[in-house]
C-alpha cells in the first residue's frame, strides 16, 4: 500500500507556508475565504497610512506624492493585470461588482430586433440575474423571451461543456450576449472559459463572465482568450475586506472604441484637462474611461496590501499548484473519513474546480451538521438548500487546516 505523507509533512514542504503569517486569521478553523478573505496584515499599516495622509494634508493628499489619491487605483492595476492575464489599459479598479456589470452591459449589450437573447446558467448568482433581466427589460424587451438559462441535465448538478457549447451554437442567430461565471458560485466548478469566448464569437455574440469566485483562485488569461469583458469584486480569494472595491476588464480592442455606448462620469475623461472642468467627455484610451467617480481610497488601500502578497507567492502559479496539492489531499480525507456520508458535488477533474469543495451530507440534515461546525469554530458557509461550501485558500491554509476539519466533521455526521 502506497504510504501517503502527512498533513504535517505536507505542511513542513510547503514553499508558501510562510505566507499564512501575513494573515489575521479568526479563531478556529478558517475555510470559507471563497466569500470573505482573511485580512492582510499589512491591511493596517496600508489604511491607517491614508488617514495621516488625509490628517495631516487634507485636500493636498489628492496631488502631494507618491500615493496621490487621484491617481491612487493606477497603484493596482499591474498586479490585477497579472491576475487575470491581461493588459494594463484592459484593467481597473473601481465600484462594486454588480455596478460593473450594468455598466459593461450598457456597452456590451446591444439588442436588435433579431438579436436580444442573453445567455446565463439558471443557478446564476441572484445579483447577476437581477441586472441581466433588468438590463433586458430596460431595453424593452421582455426577459420571458431574451434570457436563456442554462440548466444541468435531469438529475445532474453540474453544466456538461458541451451542453453550454451547443446551447451557444443552437441560439447562435439571437444571441447578442454570453455572460456566464468563471466558477459556479454553487457547486464551485470552473466553466470553460477560452472555449465559451470561442463559440460566442463563432455565432456574433459578445462575451463576458462574472469573475467573482475565479480571480485570486484560478490562472487567468482573459486577453489571450479574446474575452471581451469581465467584472469581479475583491472581498473573496483577494482578501479587501467586507464591500471591497472591485474591478473590471475590458479588451484591448474594445478600450479606444469611441462607438461604444457608455455611460459617462468625471473620472473616465481625459487625466490631464480632468481638473479644467470642461464637459465635453474626452475618453481616456483605456478600460479607465468606463470609471465613473473618483476612487474610494480606503477601499483601495486594504486591497493593495493583499495584492502585494500575491507578489510574494510568485502570481497565481504556485499558489495554483499549491491549491491542486490541497485539492488531492481533501478528496483523499474526505473518502478515507467519510465514504459515502458526505458527497461532494464539485468536479473531480482538476480543471473544472478551484478552492471550493461544494458538499452534501447523504444521511442526516445538512443544516444541523452545518451549525454543528460553527459550534466548533470551523468557519465555512451555508448555501440553500442543502450544500456546506468550504474552500482550502493557498495563501493562508494549512494541510493541517484540512484534516482537522475533516476530523471535526467525521463526529458530526451521525
Amino acid at each position: 500500500m502506497t504510504e501517503h505523507p502527512t498533513a504535517a509533512e505536507l505542511d513542513d514542504a510547503d514553499p508558501l507556508a510562510a505566507l499564512r503569517d501575513e494573515f489575521e486569521l479568526p479563531d478556529g478553523i478558517y475555510l470559507v475565504g471563497n466569500s470573505l478573505g482573511a485580512l492582510p496584515k499589512a491591511a493596517r499599516d496600508y489604511v491607517n497610512a491614508e488617514f495621516d495622509r488625509w490628517a495631516t494634508l487634507g485636500v493636498e493628499g489628492h496631488f502631494t506624492g507618491d500615493l496621490a489619491w487621484k491617481d491612487y487605483h493606477e497603484l493596482l492595476t499591474n498586479q490585477l493585470a497579472a491576475l487575470t492575464g491581461a493588459l494594463a489599459d484592459e484593467v481597473v479598479a473601481m465600484n462594486s461588482l454588480t455596478v460593473n456589470l450594468h455598466l459593461l452591459m450598457v456597452s456590451f449589450y446591444r439588442p436588435t430586433s433579431t438579436r436580444h437573447k442573453i445567455l446565463i446558467e439558471g443557478h446564476a448568482f441572484p445579483s447577476d440575474h437581477f441586472a441581466v433581466e433588468s438590463q433586458i427589460r430596460q431595453r424593452g424587451f421582455d426577459p420571458q423571451g431574451s434570457m436563456i438559462l442554462l440548466e444541468p441535465r435531469e438529475g445532474e448538478e453540474l453544466l456538461r461543456p458541451d451542453d453550454i457549447l451547443a446551447a451557444i451554437s443552437d441560439h447562435g442567430d439571437e444571441l447578442a450576449l454570453v455572460l456566464l461565471p468563471g466558477v459556479q458560485y454553487y457547486t464551485g466548478q470552473v466553466l470553460p472559459m477560452a472555449q465559451i469566448t470561442s463559440a460566442g464569437h463563432a455565432v456574433g455574440a459578445l462575451v463576458g463572465f462574472d469573475l467573482a469566485h475565479a480571480i485570486g483562485n484560478l490562472e487567468l488569461s482573459l486577453h489571450d482568450w479574446d474575452v471581451d469583458f469581465a467584472a469581479w469584486c475583491t472581498y473573496k480569494y483577494l482578501n479587501s475586506g467586507p464591500g471591497g472595491v472591485a474591478g473590471a476588464f475590458v479588451h484591448h480592442r474594445h478600450v479606444s472604441d469611441q462607438s461604444l455606448p457608455k455611460f459617462h462620469g468625471w473620472w473616465g475623461t481625459n487625466k490631464a484637462s480632468r481638473f479644467e472642468m470642461a464637459t465635453e467627455f474626452d475618453a481616456i484610451p483605456t478600460v479607465e474611461s468606463w470609471q465613473l467617480s473618483n476612487a474610494p481610497i480606503l477601499l483601495m488601500a486594504s486591497l493593495r496590501a493583499s495584492l502585494d502578497i500575491f507578489e510574494k507567492a510568485g502570481g497565481m502559479g504556485p499558489l495554483r499548484q499549491k491549491t491542486e496539492q490541497q485539492i488531492g489531499y481533501f478528496d483523499r480525507r474526505l473518502e478515507e473519513s467519510l465514504g459515502d456520508r458526505v458527497q461532494s458535488i464539485t468536479p473531480r477533474a482538476l480543471a473544472e474546480r478551484g478552492c471550493q469543495l461544494a458538499l452534501r451530507v447523504t444521511k442526516d440534515d445538512g443544516r444541523r451538521v452545518f451549525e454543528e461546525l460553527e459550534n466548533a469554530r470551523v468557519l465555512c458557509d451555508w448555501r440553500h438548500p442543502d450544500v456546506i461550501r468550504v474552500a482550502a485558500v493557498p495563501l493562508y491554509n494549512s494541510f493541517d487546516d484540512i484534516d482537522r476539519f475533516v476530523d471535526i466533521l467525521d463526529v458530526v455526521v451521525r
